[in-house]
């Protein structure tokens, strides 16, 4: 029998046993906000995307199939976001500001100028983009200025930050960032759908749930939508007065409503625009994901995860002007939130030296798994604190589960027989910890004790050995492997394990070495594949194989 895998809902404010709307097929519908493009991603950030990515990975090892998209927004996301209409400037326009800053400050290795040309246009064009560098905590401005994007152009400034994510994300083991490789419809992006949410506005419109203000903009009618405010509890009694006088009086005398949000914002020198029906301009920001969502996985989805910061308004205005538009009661049937990261008991600021990009941790010298697991370590629902420290634990936890991976590769081409059998007796308990709303601490708790017991083991039984030119498989102690290999990527996908200095790769080499010379290649091959995937690779020269930390490209 299978487990159940049960998960707070913020829609209903409930734990609730999952049951997907495919239940034959067991295909899950996985949509997640990502970044907004105008930035280096920071920790905080990525706490969100690997809590989704935990929760897709504790899917599949329940055996479902997921189809996983997450959002790259390149436009419409305004810099005061916490208000429905979204206010100040788009966040690609204070981008551009902040590379030409830093390339005026920067000289060019070159000799090339900062670019010219308008800073808007209506798609973009074939132009090659610089590849971004790792970065430490300072930004941009620690970018050479030869590896900068022309300010000028915000396709350029998109792509920049979009490789720099996907870099970071894929040494992180985020499995739909892997996927996009293959397929990069997973990572849409909203310039690439504006005729889709175009599409969506006619529909509100022909509707009666939106409506063509005085000053040209398309605004959604809240009052048309019964149900606004039921994921945020800001309904429209309390909503009535406005964001405390943050929106402009001029566009709210034009609302039927205080809180209706915009669509469509007619905007001739807007930085990114396109034509339509309602003049020269661009979409509103909550509406990208409700026209993406619903091409790539359909009217109604299972799951839509996103930071608590995006409940209201994001997720909030998402639901209404999907719902309006399908006629469905439901657009997402649970809604995944995690709660906010601190850095040291403090938020997380530039002007504090706590701001942490996933390169300046790496230059730090932790890994990409201690990475992970500190910032997947406390439950999603509870507001974490990150501290080096942490890190430094998460790190010793991670040399000492990659120790036992070793163990049980040795015990596998050995005679030794499993009188225990930790892994296997703790695969079913750690599944139902994951189970129990991704309850993280048990889970990790669980592989301890089952390290635990195989490093008693090893203790009284000692390392097995295997005399030169014999071949032997060892079933039970495999199956304790594949076992572990479940957990480990149930925890940490495929983020590497270790830095450069980790003993454990030079363990892994010589067991290598050794299945070579008793010419055992499948184990050889074996292993050489496990080190490819803590981010090793293997190197055989005339002096000896050596093993190297791969360098991301």
């Amino acid at each position: 029998m299978r487990a159940t895998l049960h998960l707070y809902n913020t829609l209903t404010r409930e734990v609730e046993a999952f049951e997907p709307i495919d239940q034959a097929g067991r295909t899950v519908a996985f949509y997640s906000c990502g970044p907004t493009v105008y930035d280096f991603a920071h920790i905080g950030n990525f706490r969100s995307f690997l809590n989704a990515d935990l929760l897709r990975r504790t899917l599949e090892l329940l055996d479902y199939t997921v189809r996983h998209v997450m959002n790259m927004t390149d436009v419409g996301h305004m810099t005061e976001d916490d208000i429905a209409d979204g206010g100040g400037e788009d966040k690609m326009a204070e981008a551009a500001r902040r590379i030409r800053e830093a390339r005026a400050s920067s000289p060019s290795l070159s000799g090339r100028g900062s670019g010219g040309g308008s800073i808007a246009r209506n798609g973009p064009e074939a132009a090659p983009t610089p590849q971004p560098p790792p970065v430490q905590g300072g930004g941009v401005a620690d970018v050479p200025h030869d590896d900068l994007p022309d300010p000028n152009d915000p396709y350029a400034i998109a792509e920049f930050y979009i490789r720099a994510f996907q870099r970071d994300a894929k040494l992180l083991g985020i499995k739909v960032v892997q996927e996009a490789e293959r397929d990069p419809s997973l990572l849409p992006r909203p310039t690439q759908y504006v005729e889709q949410m175009k599409a969506l506005i006619e529909t509100l419109i022909a509707k009666n749930h939106a409506y063509v203000a005085r000053d040209g903009a398309v605004y959604f009618d809240v009052q048309s939508f019964p149900k606004y405010g039921q994921l945020s509890g800001n309904t429209l009694d309390k909503l009535r007065a406005g964001e405390g006088g943050r929106v402009s009086a001029a566009n709210q005398a034009v609302k039927k409503h205080p809180a209706d949000f915009l669509l469509w914002k007619r905007d001739p020198a807007h930085l990114m625009r396109w034509p339509s029906p309602w003049g020269e301009g661009y979409p509103g920001w909550h509406l990208e994901c409700s026209a993406m969502a619903r091409a790539l996985l359909g009217e109604e989805i299972d799951i839509h995860s996103g930071g608590e910061d995006n409940i209201f308004p994001h997720h909030e205005c998402e639901i209404a002007q999907t719902c309006s538009a399908t006629g469905r009661p439901t657009f997402a049937r649970y809604w995944f939130h995690t709660r906010h990261l601190m850095v040291e008991g403090e938020k997380m600021s530039k002007s504090k030296g706590n701001f942490y990009t996933v390169s300046d941790l790496l230059s730090r010298g932790a890994s990409p798994a201690a990475i992970r697991l500190a910032l997947i370590g406390t439950h999603y629902r509870t507001n974490a604190n990150f501290t080096m420290q942490g890190l430094k634990d998460a790190q010793r936890r991670i040399y000492r589960w990659i120790a036992a991976r070793i163990q049980l590769q040795s015990f596998a081409s050995s005679e030794v027989p499993a009188t225990i059998r930790p892994f296997s007796t703790s695969l079913e308990k750690f599944k139902s910890a994951l189970c129990n709303d991704l309850e993280i601490s048990a889970a990790i708790a669980t592989m301890d004790d089952a390290r635990n017991q195989l490093t008693e083991f090893v203790e009284s039984h000692g390392q097995p050995t295997q005399a030169a030119g014999t071949s032997v498989v060892n079933r039970a102690w495999v199956e304790e492997t594949e076992c572990f290999d479940a957990m480990w990527t149930a925890l940490l996908g495929t983020a590497a394990a270790s830095v450069e200095d980790d003993s454990a790769a030079e363990a892994l080499r010589r067991a290598r070495d050794e299945a070579r010379q008793r010419r055992d290649f499948a184990k050889a091959d074996s292993i050489r594949k496990f080190l490819r995937d803590l981010g090793y690779e293997i190197e055989d020269k005339p002096e000896g194989p050596s093993v190297l930390r791969k360098v991301a490209k």
